[in-house]
């Protein structure tokens, strides 16, 4: 063990973040050399916010040793295996904790700290629906426990351990989304994280470009099951056949949900409002019960008996579950906005996949008025992703009066929404998000409804922000 000198005992970090941007006096800064960029390259800012102390490699701060010479706050280079340098650090100083690799070390780091603790852990994944169905989860416990959820999508082996690093012993449960992007990663996660409770929403051909196809993305998502211990539960989609077969990976209790009546939880009478959100019978047991909830479109049906599947599995009543899902934490990522000349944009920009592509044109098929769908590229599809982009066009025909292409991609959703015989003074197609936005903005009619949807790495949020009404328009 180290010698920690008396004036360091205390020491406590109040957040641990791997995002230069985000760190406060206290935090920890953990800097990883990423795809985009290398956090050591901002390691004189984080010094300079009031960051207590950061993960770092050792090469890399002795490279840039001089440029944080000049740093107005001290710093101090620490041996963690011997605690060499602390002697001489003075209160407040930051101090860099150097180490061959980073991401390794936050990864020890996080599941030591996680031993220490005893959180019932869930575990989500699948190829759509992970953070949706995450938040509804973790707003439907808080109900009843102490909760934490992993923040946005940190969902890899670079983000969830900053989650685990956010235990504290007051918390009861831990809700983590667990992404995958090649074989062994979700395993791996679950090795850190150690779940209890496994859940897998659908596999879909997301991350096609890396798996090949799409038995070898079922395998992939198959891993959670088959980490969860004898004891716990994996919490299986029974409409999804390839989830569904998952029972058979796994030695811990299988809890299934859906619209199967075979599925332990299940559903029937779903109905659409539109944007006023969904109903919905659910059945357990002998116990029925009518739903009407705020949930947007017919699909989070999915993540309703998800969150509702978590919750009788660890005991609540449903008087809670029914009023977590109620909870503003729970409604969905898309947001709804006034657009203009009197229109309503629908942003569901985040992300897209052909499956969750599908479900938002079904939801803009429940609202009123002239629709308009605005699709962008659907990424890592691979050999897939013709064919998804066209399952999308011909769905768009069915359901819009314009739609707008963005992308190379997405022409082949237009493309195939006039071979569905959608007119082809109703598509437009562009290849830039600024190019589409201007076309479209003097379009917008009052009473529109407008989905706008594509893979994150299309940045349609411009498309959004260009679209929504402006102050002037204001009545």
């Amino acid at each position: 063990m180290p010698h920690i000198p008396y004036q360091w005992q205390d020491l406590d970090f109040g957040d641990a973040v791997t995002d230069s941007r985000e760190v406060e006096p206290g935090t920890l800064f953990i800097a990883l050399d990423g795809e985009r960029t290398n956090g050591h390259v901002f390691l004189a800012d984080v010094i300079a916010r009031g960051a207590a102390g950061a993960l770092v490699s050792r090469t890399e701060v002795e490279a840039r040793s001089a440029a944080l010479a000049q740093s107005a706050r001290p710093w101090a280079m620490i041996d963690p295996a011997t605690g060499a340098g602390l002697a001489n650090a003075a209160p407040g100083t930051c101090l860099l904790i150097a180490v061959d690799d980073p991401l390794m070390a936050m990864q020890r780091l996080a599941v030591y700290h996680h031993r220490q603790l005893t959180p019932t852990v869930v575990g989500i994944t699948g190829s759509v629906g992970k953070t949706s169905t995450k938040d509804v989860v973790a707003a439907v416990l808080s109900r009843r426990f102490r909760t934490l959820k992993s923040k946005r999508s940190f969902n890899s082996e670079a983000t969830l351990p900053t989650s685990l690093l956010s235990l504290t012993p007051d918390h009861e449960v831990a809700v983590l989304e667990m992404g995958m992007w090649a074989p062994g990663e979700i395993r791996f996660l679950a090795s850190l994280a150690r779940p209890q409770i496994g859940v897998v929403t659908n596999v879909g051909p997301s991350h096609m470009e890396r798996l090949k196809t799409i038995e070898g993305i079922a395998r992939a998502k198959g891993e959670l099951p088959e980490s969860l211990p004898d004891n716990g539960w994996a919490v299986l989609n029974a409409d999804d056949v390839r989830v569904a077969a998952m029972a058979g990976y796994t030695n811990a209790h299988v809890f299934t949900f859906g619209l199967t009546p075979t599925a332990t939880l299940w559903a029937d009478h779903v109905v659409s409002y539109g944007l006023d959100g969904i109903s919905l019978r659910v059945h357990y047991g002998d116990i029925c019960l009518d739903l009407r909830l705020p949930m947007i479109g017919r699909h989070s049906v999915y993540v309703i008996l998800a969150a509702i599947s978590v919750g009788l599995i660890l005991g609540m009543g449903w008087d809670d579950i029914i009023a977590g899902l109620h909870d503003p934490a729970a409604q969905p990522r898309l947001q709804v906005l006034p657009g203009a000349a009197g229109s309503t944009l629908i942003d569901d920009s985040y992300n897209a996949a052909p499956i969750s592509a599908l479900a938002a044109l079904d939801l803009l098929a429940d609202t009123a008025g002239r629709r308009v769908a605005i699709l962008g590229d659907m990424l890592e599809l691979g050999m897939a992703e013709e064919e998804g982009h066209r399952q999308v066009g011909q769905r768009a025909a069915e359901v819009a009066q314009l739609l707008i292409t963005i992308g190379r991609r997405a022409r082949w959703i237009a493309e195939a929404a006039q071979m569905a015989g959608m007119p082809a003074d109703q598509v437009m197609t562009f290849d830039t998000s600024a190019e589409a936005a201007s076309a479209t903005r003097p379009l917008l009619q009052p009473g529109d409804h407008v989905l706008v949807k594509a893979s994150r790495g299309m940045e349609l949020e411009h498309v959004v922000a260009a679209l929504q009404r402006r102050p002037e328009e204001e009545m």
